[in-house]
């Protein structure tokens, strides 16, 4: 089991949301390189990187520290980004500058041919980002809900060849109410593809419940509020699911 350290860039800092809202949000440093060297050190095998401005404004809007995450950690452990992704162009500069994945969300809704044609162009680093609540995909920033069911939406789009899923209960994440692991089981029991849990992380016992569960295709879970509150100590967690992986 993967733990993955998030790193939600605003305005160039590292914050947290509160189910997406960004006028709820807490600074947790002013150094988003420094942060993501605190994560590395403590363990991390994967970063997990949220342009928050750039997923309200459709585009990229933090690349400045982006580009320092990456002269900092990107030649020791893959970095996925996700916020305002909404061409290849931007795709391919992204990983040019040493990105491991992009994530695609709300342009994968609404822009299914985007989606195809981004893993056409660069097989093995596209995943794709599905917010939900109630079993229906968000989009724009969770403030949009959709009709459609994540269950079809990530069967169809594990067959343009996405590397994987990253399921967020928007009505969780951020509120340390802890993750939904039933609605994450069903989806990654519906695919072949590896799935990320999100949203709602609250604790020990919560990775240890997904470690559990990890051979119905579930591979790592992102990380937020709760390694930053102090709620979960990174190190000590990781070692943990370590530790479980051993004994199955």
């Amino acid at each position: 089991m993967l733990l993955i350290p998030a790193i939600d860039l605003k305005d160039g800092q590292c914050v947290r949301l509160k189910q997406g809202d960004m006028q709820a949000s807490t600074t947790f440093g002013e150094d988003p390189a420094a942060m993501a060297r605190r994560w590395v050190d403590a363990g991390a095998r994967r970063l997990h990187l949220v342009d928050l401005n750039g997923a309200f404004a459709g585009k990229p809007v933090n690349e400045a520290a982006i580009k320092a995450i990456l002269r900092e950690v990107g030649d020791e452990i893959p970095v996925q980004l996700g916020g305002g992704i909404r061409d290849l162009d931007t795709i391919e500069r992204y990983l040019d500058d040493g990105l491991s994945f992009i994530i695609v969300g709300t342009a994968a809704v609404k822009n299914p041919g985007f989606l195809k044609d981004a893993c056409t162009a660069f097989g093995g680093h596209i995943i794709v980002g599905l917010d939900a609540k109630d079993g229906k995909v968000a989009t724009d920033g969770w403030s949009k809900l959709t009709g459609h069911e994540v269950v079809d939406l990530a069967r169809k789009f594990e067959d343009y060849g996405v590397e994987g899923v990253i399921y967020t209960d928007i009505g969780r994440d951020g509120m340390l109410t802890g993750i939904n692991i039933e609605a994450t089981v069903r989806l990654a029991q519906a695919l072949t593809m590896p799935v990320i849990a999100s949203g709602g992380l609250s604790g020990l016992p919560d990775i240890e419940r997904l470690c559990a569960v990890e051979g119905e295709g579930i591979t790592g879970v992102i990380c937020g509020r709760a390694i930053y509150s102090g709620d979960l100590d990174f190190a000590a967690a990781q070692q943990r699911a370590d530790s479980l992986a051993l004994k199955v």
